[in-house]
């Protein structure tokens, strides 16, 4: 077979074949779309969510405006996680988990430390100061310790331990497991510093 009748042959089968409509190319892109936003929303609504953080109480580990992944499938809070915080304050709140249900927790005042069981929980584990971890004096305002974590919750702290109401608090106190969002599982702005949860 020649080119010509090669060329022939190619044309007569484009012509042949049906070409789709402008309205049926569009409505394709529409189904994928509107699936796209489905699958957003309930990953978004169900699986993980982006946080914006809100304050210092948790400087230095994290900032006011720093945004963090966070998924309530990372398995259960257990001590150094951070977690998201609803029902605790009007606002959703960002804390470390220091103590867990059935730990015995305190607060040494000649060495500015929190104990769990006894056993000082030093600030530099987790990257802060240590010998800055005190009962606010806030008369009324503050829960007396030595404390037991009750079951079902968890005792919560602020990485900039002045400047955080937290599990001390009477308004926050224990923190029942049922009203942590989830745990923090990775940082996603400032764009300089993404990766994994900081420890």
């Amino acid at each position: 077979m020649d080119e010509k009748a090669e060329n022939a042959v190619i044309e007569k089968e484009l012509q042949q074949k049906p070409r789709r409509s402008f309205r049926k190319w569009a409505l394709e892109w529409l189904e994928t779309i509107v699936a796209a936003f489905a699958l957003v929303t309930v990953v978004f609504t169900f699986v993980a969510r982006v946080i914006t953080v809100d304050g210092i109480s948790m400087e230095p580990t994290y900032f006011d405006g720093n945004r963090v992944l966070v998924t309530a499938l990372a398995g259960e809070a257990q001590q150094g996680d951070v977690v998201i915080i609803v029902h605790a304050l009007e606002d959703t709140i960002i804390k470390r988990v220091v103590a867990t249900e059935g730990q015995w927790v305190d607060f040494d005042p000649e060495l500015g430390e929190l104990t769990v069981d006894g056993v000082p929980l030093f600030g530099e584990k987790y990257g802060i100061e240590n010998g800055i971890t005190q009962i606010p004096q806030r008369p009324g305002l503050v829960m007396d310790f030595p404390q037991q974590v009750p079951e079902g919750c968890v005792f919560v702290l602020g990485d900039n331990r002045g400047a955080s109401t937290d599990s001390r608090y009477l308004a926050v106190g224990m923190i029942d497991r049922r009203n942590i969002l989830g745990k923090v599982v990775f940082d996603l702005y400032p764009f300089s510093k993404p990766g994994q949860a900081r420890e």
